[in-house]
Formats: C-alpha cells, sequence, structure tokens
C-alpha cells in the first residue's frame, strides 16, 4: 500500500484546510484509514480514523473542528480542518491499516498555522 497526501500550507488562526490522501497498491487489504501528526518535540498522536465501515473517531482536541471522510471508490481519505488553532501545527500523517494489522504511512503534510 502506497500513501500520497497533499494539502497543508500555510494558514492563520480561524482559517480552514482540507488534507487529502490517497491510496494505491493493495487498496483491498486497507480497513482503517486516518490521520496523524506530530508537533516539533511532541509524539505523534492520532488526529482522527474512519474504518471501512464508516465508523469514526476523533481525537479530543479536534472535536467540533475537524471531519474526517473517506470515499472508497477513490481510495481516499480526507480530512477538513476548520478553526485552525497554533496548536494545531504539525507534520499531518496519512495512515492506512490493513486487515493483517499492517500499518502503512504517507510522506507526511505540514501544517502551519501563525499569523
Amino acid at each position: 500500500v502506497q500513501l500520497q497526501a497533499s494539502g497543508g500550507g500555510l494558514v492563520q488562526p480561524g482559517g480552514s484546510l482540507r488534507l487529502s490522501c490517497a491510496a494505491s497498491g493493495s487498496i483491498f487489504s486497507i480497513n482503517v484509514m486516518g490521520w496523524y501528526r506530530q508537533a516539533p518535540g511532541k509524539q505523534r498522536e492520532l488526529v482522527a480514523i474512519i474504518t471501512g465501515r464508516g465508523r469514526i473517531s476523533y481525537t479530543d482536541s479536534v472535536k467540533g473542528r475537524f471531519t474526517i471522510s473517506r470515499d472508497n471508490a477513490k481510495n481516499a481519505v480526507y480530512l477538513q480542518m476548520n478553526s485552525l488553532k497554533p496548536e494545531d501545527t504539525a507534520v499531518y500523517y496519512c495512515n492506512a491499516e490493513t486487515y493483517q494489522l499492517v500499518y502503512y504511512w504517507g510522506q507526511g503534510t505540514q501544517v502551519t498555522v501563525s499569523s
């Protein structure tokens, strides 16, 4: 499985960004897709995940601001980020988990929230 993420950038506080991630390869093996992030000096943390059946989970700090969605026909997952805060600044990684519990990672996309 290969994952290609895009959509990061620089945005002012309160702004919005949409991240996209396209999967290719053994896509039939993918169960869960999601987004993680890693800020400088911090551990990578889960942001949001969505299962193949559409079950969704968010970390508390993004609830009500971020929305994860998935297009199984396009083998893609998206993260709509609204009301962005400086503490959302991080490298965001797309993730795919297969039914065999193998994890794959995209290359990461930088999100910077700053005035």
